[in-house]
């Protein structure tokens, strides 16, 4: 019993002196989590501009026209690639991300076209309940958030690799 109480106090090697030998995180991996972080916030929204998308395409098969077959390809790559973008991010995939940022890039840009062929008129930009409306917020909205994923998913995709080693 006497050992046991004659040991008071602080141990011996964790008063801060012995900070040198301590293990430091590399900074690639602080990186890569804060880039994983940023990048589930861009797929949200990718998924939000998509469903905006669809609730377009809904609206127009409820009023029995016929759906831009652009926009519905548009949508489907879209949701494919958000998938693949989810997985690769989540399993630190470089070559679901890679197929991330292609496939979402073409998802956009097919948006962008079929917004571009639409023959839009300038009443439906003054009416803020127009259906014209939600697709051109939608395509635009999603256009500004793939700029970004381009960015943070590229960013990741270096950050995740070996680091090069000096020869």
């Amino acid at each position: 019993m006497n050992q046991r109480t004659a040991v008071r106090g602080r141990p011996s090697g964790t008063d801060g002196s012995d900070f040198s030998y301590r293990m430091v995180v590399d900074s690639r991996y602080t990186k890569v989590a804060k880039a994983k972080s940023r990048l589930a916030k861009l797929i949200f929204a990718q998924v939000v501009t998509q469903l905006m998308m669809a609730a377009n395409v809904f609206v127009s098969l409820s009023k029995n026209e016929s759906p831009d077959r652009v926009l519905v390809s548009s949508l489907a790559i879209g949701f494919v690639t958000i998938v693949a973008g989810e997985l690769g991010r989540k399993k630190s995939r470089s070559n679901f991300l890679k197929f991330y940022v292609f496939g979402s890039s073409m998802s956009i840009l097919l948006s962008v076209a079929c917004l571009a062929i639409s023959n839009l008129q300038l009443e439906a930009f003054q009416n803020f309940t127009s259906l014209e409306t939600l697709k051109v917020a939608a395509v635009l909205l999603g256009f500004v958030v793939q700029l970004f994923a381009i960015g943070t998913t590229v960013s990741l995709i270096k950050n995740m690799a070996p680091p090069k080693r000096a020869s």
